[in-house]
């Protein structure tokens, strides 16, 4: 009688192949967090009180602040000059998102270690700052109104020879704009997922040209956000640490999301606020 072979599975460490590792993209390592502005210790105690005040206006418009659109919070400071400025900026900060417009509408902004308190500070033709305003929102309405403001409609192009998808893209994107109205949902459409070649790449970009927006967000690696010719059409890049794209969307929307500061932010930032004022009373105090 023959034996009958029965095979010997090994099992445990070391029994099994190596397998292969995965080949993924390296993701964000890096996300800002709020730290509270430092009270500068050795302060002028008239400045500190003149910066102190101008935050104390700001948190009380906040406070009564319903969320409504049109009439949110906003303070012109550019009378404010000298240590008292310093301190302002200081107190204020750089926090996740920076916004340029160009054109006729030029203006800086940026967004303050509070979320949802910017500082907003319009251009002349020369770059000089002709309105410093503090303003307490989701996003300042200039921006919408630059991007709406330079927005020349969709350019008619050539396809490309080689192009696939951008033809049916392009379609897609039109309908949407003309469908689209102020406040409804992002139509988002994921290039990233779709198989596109360099000449498809090409006839988006001329199509969809670069309009006078342009976004910087570092809450989670670095987001590039530029509006285009058609009105409510954005682009948004995502890249990692390591300046890799790993997302690229066209966004039908008035701002997109990631550019925005969400409700729970403004709520936080009251309360932030509230300390910092509180912590400079008490510095001001001789």
């Amino acid at each position: 009688m023959k034996p009958i072979p029965i095979p010997v599975r090994a099992i445990g460490p070391g029994s099994q192949p190596e397998s292969e590792p995965l080949d993924m993209l390296p993701l964000p390592s890096g996300m800002r967090t709020f730290q509270m502005p430092v009270v500068p210790e050795a302060a002028d105690r008239v400045a500190m009180a003149r910066a102190r005040d101008v935050l104390a206006d700001l948190l009380l418009r906040l406070e009564a602040w319903d969320g409504a659109d049109g009439v949110h919070p906003r303070l012109d400071v550019s009378s404010l000059q000298g240590e008292a400025c310093e301190i302002l900026n200081e107190m204020l900060g750089e926090g996740e998102v920076a916004i340029q417009l160009r054109g006729e509408r030029a203006a800086r902004i940026q967004e303050s270690v509070f979320a949802g308190v910017w500082r907003v500070q319009r251009l002349a033709a020369d770059g000089r700052i002709e309105r410093d305003e503090i303003e307490a929102c989701a996003v300042p309405p200039i921006v919408a109104e630059a991007a709406i403001a330079g927005a020349s409609g969709m350019q008619a192009v050539d396809v490309a020879v080689g192009a696939m998808n951008s033809p049916a893209l392009l379609t897609e994107i039109r309908e949407q704009a003309k469908r689209y109205r102020p406040g409804k949902p992002a139509h988002v459409v994921n290039l990233t997922l779709l198989p596109l070649s360099r000449e498809d790449h090409v006839t988006l970009e001329q199509a969809l040209p670069v309009g006078p927006v342009a976004v910087m967000s570092r809450g989670f690696g670095n987001c590039r956000i530029t509006s285009t010719s058609a009105r409510h059409v954005w682009r948004v890049q995502y890249f990692n640490n390591m300046q890799t794209l790993i997302l690229n969307t066209i966004e039908i929307v008035d701002v997109p999301e990631v550019a925005i500061a969400a409700p729970d932010d403004l709520a936080d930032t009251r309360e932030r606020l509230a300390e910092l004022v509180e912590w400079m009373s008490q510095d001001c105090e001789v």
